[in-house]
């Protein structure tokens, strides 16, 4: 079972990756919270009927389901404006630094100390970070510095699906924090944006393909494989869509990358995967 849910968080990796084209999509047309917002809620009424009858929402889940739904409307949000000034690389290796938030939160939250491996991955992640920024120059560029915190929420979104999530259905709690998300993201938006640029057909095929694949089928099979799949193992699976993003972002945008940039995004690369390179008994359960 462990085997297979690794084979779907790495399909899940390709899956964000290539999403962040359809972000960038947004991004060109200046639209966030309502790109978001739709997004997750068309995701969260897709997966509704799929709710098996027999499921019963507790207090405990709703109660999970509304934080999860809280840091996630956090990240997506900071993630997409990050967008607005910078490039689909950037956001998606800047976002990858989840990978190496995520073991400090488990040791400030519950006590699991990182492995000195960790500490030295987290070190590497803020150099490869500043690379990837602004090359050459001291000075960290706006839409970076909002994916590195929306990264953070990433990587608190992450703890919670991996020590909360895995005691409740799937699909009911996918759903339903999928809502939540989307609702506050619409609910801003509403305020911010304008709605009527949603008519955009490259918005409405971008507002299709996230709500579908990245987040329907992405994020639904995230909450089912971090049930069997250890929390930092997970991680460092899902941390390979910053190579998917780079990727996708060069063949269908036409953005490259510089290689002060890129020598950057290997960094993040390597101290995403230098945080697993543990002893088996030091990974998180």
């Amino acid at each position: 079972m462990r085997r297979k849910a690794n084979l779907l968080l790495f399909a899940v990796a390709i899956i964000w990756g290539t999403a962040f084209v359809a972000q960038g999509i947004a991004g060109q047309y200046h639209v966030a919270y309502l790109f978001n917002g739709l997004s997750f809620m068309i995701a969260g009424l897709i997966l509704l009927p799929l709710v098996p009858s027999r499921i019963k929402i507790s207090s405990d889940q709703w109660k999970w389901m509304i934080v999860a739904g809280l840091l996630l409307f956090a990240a997506t949000a900071l993630q997409q404006v990050g967008i607005f000034y910078t490039q689909v690389a950037n956001a998606g290796f800047l976002t990858s630094l989840y990978v190496v938030f995520a073991p400090i939160l488990l040791w400030i939250f519950f006590r699991q100390r990182p492995h000195k491996l960790d500490l030295i991955a987290v070190a590497l992640s803020i150099i490869g970070a500043f690379l990837l920024s602004s090359p050459g120059k001291f000075e960290l560029q706006k839409g970076d510095a909002l994916e590195i915190l929306g990264a953070l929420f990433w990587a608190l979104h992450f703890v919670v699906l991996g020590r909360y999530a895995s005691k409740f259905d799937s699909i009911s709690f996918a759903a339903g924090h999928f809502l939540i998300t989307g609702v506050l993201n619409f609910a801003v938006g509403l305020g911010v944006e304008d709605l009527s640029i949603l008519r955009a057909p490259p918005l409405i095929g971008a507002i299709t393909y996230r709500a579908t694949l990245s987040i329907g089928v992405g994020y639904t099979l995230q909450v089912w494989g971090q049930k069997y799949t250890p929390t930092t193992d997970a991680a460092l699976i899902l941390g390979l869509e910053a190579v998917f993003a780079a990727i996708a972002g060069w063949l269908a945008l036409g953005q490259s990358l510089v290689p002060l940039q890129v020598s950057g995004c290997a960094i993040i690369l390597f101290a995403a995967l230098l945080s697993q390179a543990k002893p088996e008994s030091a990974h998180s359960p």
